[in-house]
């Protein structure tokens, strides 16, 4: 079963076509993050008109290297929620009219559960259940993935995303967007263990995280040391918040992963490629013993292929859209 996919739900405009969930037959995708980067994040406007000049072609360019024509395609796969809400609609919009004019079913896709899905392309072996540590510049999430379309939060963030707080202390910091891969890169560079920086704890829900304090601490020392004339050591702090981010996400993923009495744990998401994140999960699930799948980089960030597998298991279970299929800003996974 070939699936055309599109996700256009921040400022990647992403067409894919999946074969039966696992295999990747093309993935074009339409980076916006130079422009965005003149602004220091994303401009939502911006980023809507843009997903617009670009997704025919880019619907062109995926089919071509697939080398499919729409005899081939059996179904379209498209992010309804969450995102932008105007570049989600340009998206879904667009895919409509295409189910529409070829006559093909139209599934309707979470963004949260096609980056968890991002592991059923890199690991074919990987079936459900386990457990999910889904970090990206919009959600914070740890999921009970019980079955392919059966997914349950177990934990969230209650206020910012890590990503986002990677982009807010990124931009502090004077470095650019999307401040992910900059901050890592940064990051190397330091030990650490300079800077003493908050760690959030919700009482009664022991695995939502809060980011919040953490990013304004971030934003208070780089102030502070600018109005006093005291050197910062951008380095070891940008060290030492991926190490609170980091001691935020992975105890609890790992007292999740306890809780359910599970053996697998992925990670998915933008944040998912942080190199110290990867390796404290790495670490973590090591001394418990337990099986951890990590995408390849080029599948943690936004992209089609991610929406056109969970696409797949959406249309075995039966979750099909007509024309009056709307776009959302917020949708819990389990929704």
């Amino acid at each position: 079963m070939k699936i055309l996919a599109f996700e256009s739900s921040c400022d990647e405009t992403a067409v894919a076509v999946v074969e039966d969930g696992r295999q990747i037959l093309s993935d074009a995708i339409a980076s916006q993050a130079d422009m965005h980067a003149l602004y220091g994040g994303v401009v939502p406007e911006i980023a809507s008109r843009k997903h617009v000049e670009v997704i025919a072609a880019l619907t062109e360019q995926a089919l071509n290297d697939a080398g499919c024509g729409k005899d081939d395609i059996d179904a379209v796969a498209v992010t309804y929620a969450p995102g932008l809400i105007g570049a989600v609609l340009v998206g879904l919009s667009f895919a409509k009219s295409v189910a529409y004019a070829w006559g093909k079913p139209l599934i309707p896709v979470h963004h949260v559960r096609g980056h968890i899905a991002a592991n059923y392309l890199a690991f074919p072996e990987l079936e459900p259940p386990f457990l999910a540590l889904a970090i990206s510049g919009g959600n914070t999430l740890i999921v009970d993935v019980r079955d392919y379309t059966d997914l349950k939060i177990l934990g969230a963030t209650r206020d910012d995303a890590a990503g986002e707080c990677f982009d807010k202390a990124a931009r502090v910091l004077g470095l650019p967007y999307p401040g992910g891969k900059p901050m890592d890169e940064l990051a190397q560079q330091s030990q650490g263990g300079v800077y003493t920086l908050p760690r959030a704890h919700v009482d009664g829900a022991e695995l939502d995280m809060s980011f919040s304090g953490l990013k304004t601490a971030v934003v208070n020392l780089a102030h502070h040391a600018e109005q006093t004339g005291e050197v910062l050591d951008r380095a070891a702090l940008a060290r030492d918040f991926t190490n609170a981010v980091s001691g935020e996400l992975v105890p609890r993923a790992m007292k999740a992963l306890a809780q359910t009495g599970y053996k697998t744990m992925c990670a998915a998401g933008g944040v998912a490629a942080n190199s110290i994140i990867r390796a404290d999960l790495e670490a973590a699930c090591k001394k418990a013993d337990c099986q951890l799948y990590l995408p390849p980089l080029r599948l943690c960030g936004d992209n089609g292929s991610m929406i056109g597998a969970q696409g797949y298991y959406e249309f075995l279970a039966g979750h099909t859209a007509d024309m009056a299929l709307n776009a959302f800003a917020t949708r819990d996974i389990d929704a």
